[in-house]
């Protein structure tokens, strides 16, 4: 089973938002086959604190515009690694250091990649 259009769509958003604030290595993944409780992962990261609390806020702004409110957030009180459920979509916006230790790409690598095209190009 594929990801819902729908939650492809929000990953699409999200890509968007976090590319206008000049996230890099935004990559999404299809992860509807190997877990119940998602379809897609969102994955992008910052050099700096203060660039992950932005790009999460202009993610959060752009998917309220679509009227989704995440139903969990987690560590924004230190914009390392910031947490957001959006219960079909999960997105991770991770500062540059923790991308390179934790390597989420790794442990959902068996998992097909949602193509972003023109939504996680950044625009300077």
């Amino acid at each position: 089973m594929s990801a819902i259009p729908e939650s492809i769509r929000l990953v699409h958003e999200a890509a968007a938002a976090a590319a206008d604030k000049l996230a890099v290595d935004i990559i999404a993944f299809d992860v509807s086959d190997q877990l119940a409780l998602a379809d897609a992962f969102l994955l992008c990261s910052a050099p700096n604190d203060r660039q992950v609390g932005a790009i999460v806020e202009a993610i959060e702004e752009r998917l309220a515009d679509n009227g989704q409110k995440p139903a969990h957030r987690e560590g924004e009180r230190e914009n390392r690694w910031v947490l957001l459920d959006y219960l079909d979509v999960v997105v991770h916006v991770q500062h540059e250091d923790e991308r390179v230790f934790y390597a989420l790409e790794r442990l959902w690598a068996d998992c097909p990649t949602i193509p972003l095209g023109a939504a996680a190009e950044v625009t300077r």
